[in-house]
């Protein structure tokens, strides 16, 4: 081993509530966790101005002040949390390697992925605009709608995915206009039959977001426009809501991990083991599913007690 090359018991691939978690649980077990905060420290809920669902917070916290006391929490037990991201592995061996910001060289006994995923936005500058402000764009709908309740709002999608979170805000929301690209829903049949006979949600097919628009603090609308016609008009929204999906980032381990087809890591059931023996993933890097900062953070746990059980096996 070479002086450059770093041995650890633990290694934590990414923050956000199922890393930190992880490192809480590992670092009480004695297993000396090393985690690297990866390219956005606190992950996804670091972009979440309110966090009103996390158990403990009766008065909610924002998410960037709720990284922030998870990341101590870990250090506390001695944790090591570094800056950096891992931009290569190998596990193909018996150790696992794993490089940080392309020189750095760790052996790893365990690693525990926790690299979560992006949400898929439209790119324009205004829905990136309003979104760094907090002021009314999302991609989270379970996370966000308590926010604007007997309001109305837009959302964008055509999926399964996007037909679930405009039943959920049309349950909150005055009013829900939702915007189809096609001429037709991505949806499985049933769900789309359950957005077309919900009285409060408009569907509005062939139609496209032209710009988000707001007072320069909050969304007050969206301008949009059918692909077909050019024909553009402006619907009144208090909160744009973003639902063409989620890109788990997981690309460095796909020539060694089993994925889906989307890229989620696949986890033998009831657990975090991958199938490469002594990693384990948590979080939203196998979760399509629910996606939630508590989620993530039982994840977390599991993956550190599988972690540690893995070794008290091998020693």
């Amino acid at each position: 081993m070479s002086d450059h090359t770093e041995k650890v018991k633990c290694l934590i691939i990414g923050s956000g509530p199922a890393g930190y978690t992880a490192a809480i649980y590992a670092a009480r077990a004695n297993m000396k966790p090393v985690l690297y905060q990866g390219t956005q420290p606190g992950g996804q809920l670091t972009t979440t101005n309110e966090v009103e669902n996390f158990p403990g917070y009766p008065d909610g916290v924002t998410g960037p002040e709720m990284m922030l006391e998870l990341q101590k929490q870990a250090e506390r037990f001695e944790a090591d949390v570094r800056d950096g991201w891992v931009t290569k592995v190998d596990f193909s061996g018996s150790t696992h390697k794993v490089w940080v910001n392309n020189n750095k060289e760790i052996h790893c006994d365990t690693v525990i992925i926790s690299t979560g995923a992006s949400a898929k936005y439209l790119g324009l500058d205004s829905e990136q605009k309003y979104l760094k402000l907090g002021g009314g764009v999302s991609a989270c709908a379970i996370c966000d709608g308590f926010f604007y309740r007997n309001q109305e709002v837009v959302i964008v999608g055509a999926g399964d995915s996007a037909c679930e979170e405009a039943q959920y805000l049309s349950k909150l929301c005055k009013k829900v206009t939702m915007l189809v690209r096609r001429n037709e829903f991505r949806a499985s049949k049933i769900m789309a039959a359950r957005v077309k006979s919900t009285k409060n949600i408009e569907i509005l097919f062939n139609t496209e977001t032209d710009e988000v628009l707001g007072d320069g603090q909050l969304v007050t609308g969206v301008r949009v426009f059918n692909n077909q016609t050019n024909d553009k008009h402006e619907i009144p929204a208090t909160g744009f809501f973003v639902a063409i999906g989620h890109k788990p980032n997981t690309d460095i381990f796909k020539n060694y991990l089993k994925l889906d087809e989307t890229g989620y890591i696949i986890n033998d059931p009831g657990t975090s083991k991958t199938n490469v023996d002594g990693v384990f993933v948590s979080g939203d890097a196998a979760d399509h599913v629910y996606r939630q900062a508590v989620t993530a953070a039982g994840t977390g746990c599991m993956a550190a007690l599988d972690a540690e059980r893995w070794l008290a096996a091998k020693e």
